[in-house]
């Protein structure tokens, strides 16, 4: 829970307590009032520095215990917080918010067994307990036992149909699940309640964005930005929408935004460059994917289009080193050993290629085209069994992708009648998606 929701949740229970109290002593509601201004201004330590204040008549007051602990714990004072969540238990030990105090001790240490034991030592007693079933749910959602989940959400939402968090949990899994109207009964519940909530805000406009109501789900999620401007994953939402409407600058504004608030993570940093790509600025994109893989070193496709764009560019030792490492980090990728082989021909380093496409032909199935192409490239002769077991394979996809590797071959070898005749045959499939298909546009259209 965050921060401030916790303060809210203080807030309403300090607000009970007063309540509670206004029939009692002026100590007694004069230390509620002042908990509960301590609470309001959001001050955790002034709060807890009054419970040493309290008249003698509520010290042992279990609802104002069980809120200290609850203090303590959000303090991060966890020791203090266990003793006094063992002390409430050995006298309570079958009181609803005592055992969730001990649950969330647990959680804080780490200690899972505990925690669902506390968990459904509740549900015994309460079934439809929310906190219980949302913790319960949170967990089968962090484990992507999404209906599982979605279950406890519901049993929350039955002890409680009004609680936001389990009313988000609901909408959020019946998201991943598909089921699109449940999903969005819940969202607009929220709304019903809590107009400003920027996650279903943003949820919603997800739901607008998959039926292609683009300027729908960026007012909904400009809504959102507006009550949580420093959510960066609204911005890349907000990047792509705008991307689908070809406003290919609001794309770029967000997902520069989205990389100033998140700097550490790749997606943003993924985003720009592919943007910069499809509107052909090589130098950008490239300077982008570079960036890709310094955030995130095992991201492949970021090696594999920056091995792409220094092909382009025949800067064929950068290319090399590019698909070298996409090599490394998906080793089972044909391609990527087909295209460092390629490098290094066209910079004439033979041996290179051959010690590449020899450890890469290790263990393979000397019938695969994939053995085939690295031996074609090993030999730099003889291509009569591989053409035909190109022209031959079923699948459109593998058949357009080592086309494209005999065009190479073709183009290597200088015979570029025969190249261009296999660029052809691979530009002309149609829904094509596999980057050798990309490169053999380049070889047909030089300068495009």
């Amino acid at each position: 829970m965050k921060f401030t929701k916790k303060i809210a949740v203080f807030c309403a229970l300090a607000c009970f307590l007063c309540a509670s109290v206004s029939a009692a002593s002026n100590a007694e509601r004069t230390f509620a009032e002042n908990l509960e201004a301590a609470l309001s201004s959001g001050s955790l330590e002034n709060a807890l520095a009054l419970f040493n204040t309290m008249p003698a008549e509520i010290e042992h007051d279990l609802d104002l215990l069980t809120l200290k602990g609850s203090l303590l714990l959000s303090a991060g004072k966890t020791a203090d917080a266990e003793k006094l969540a063992a002390d409430l238990l050995a006298k309570e030990p079958k009181n609803v918010d005592v055992l969730l105090l001990n649950a969330m001790v647990a959680k804080q240490k780490k200690n899972a067994t505990k925690k669902t034991q506390y968990l459904k030592q509740i549900l015994t007693i309460q079934p439809n307990n929310p906190d219980a079933n949302i913790e319960l749910g949170n967990e089968q959602a962090v484990k992507r036992n999404y209906r599982n989940a979605r279950d406890y959400y519901l049993k929350a939402l039955k002890g409680d149909p009004n609680n936001i968090e389990a009313l988000f949990g609901h909408g959020k899994m019946s998201y991943y699940l598909q089921r699109d109207d449940d999903s969005k009964r819940s969202f607009n519940k929220i709304l019903s309640l809590d107009p400003d909530n920027a996650p279903a805000l943003s949820y919603l406009a997800k739901f607008e964005a998959e039926a292609r109501h683009f300027k729908t789900a960026i007012d909904y999620l400009s809504k959102a930005i507006a009550i949580e401007p420093d959510n960066s994953d609204f911005y890349f939402d907000l990047g792509n929408f705008n991307r689908e409407m070809r406003r290919y600058d609001e794309a770029e504004k967000a997902w520069k935004k989205a990389t100033e608030l998140d700097p550490d993570y790749f997606l943003g940093y993924a985003y720009l460059a592919g943007l910069y790509d499809e509107q052909d600025k090589i130098d950008l994109a490239y300077e982008y994917y570079k960036k890709v893989v310094q955030k995130n070193p095992n991201y492949y496709y970021a090696y594999e289009s920056l091995g792409m764009l220094a092909w382009r560019k025949e800067q064929y030792s950068e290319a090399a080193k590019a698909f070298d490492s996409a090599r490394q980090a998906n080793p089972q990728n044909a391609s990527y050993w087909l295209m460092l082989a390629a490098c290094f021909l066209k910079d004439k380093k033979t041996q290179d290629c051959k010690r590449v496409t020899e450890a890469a032909m290790k263990g393979m199935d000397r019938n695969s085209l994939e053995y085939l192409a690295l031996r074609l490239f090993h030999d730099m002769a003889g291509d009569s069994s591989f053409t035909l077991k190109v022209q031959n394979e079923a699948s459109k996809k593998k058949k357009g992708k080592f086309l494209y590797y005999l065009a190479l071959y073709w183009d290597i070898k200088g015979n570029m009648n025969l190249a261009h005749k296999y660029y052809a045959e691979v530009t002309q499939i149609q829904g094509a998606d596999f980057f050798e298909y990309r490169l053999a546009e380049w070889a047909e259209s030089p300068n495009s």
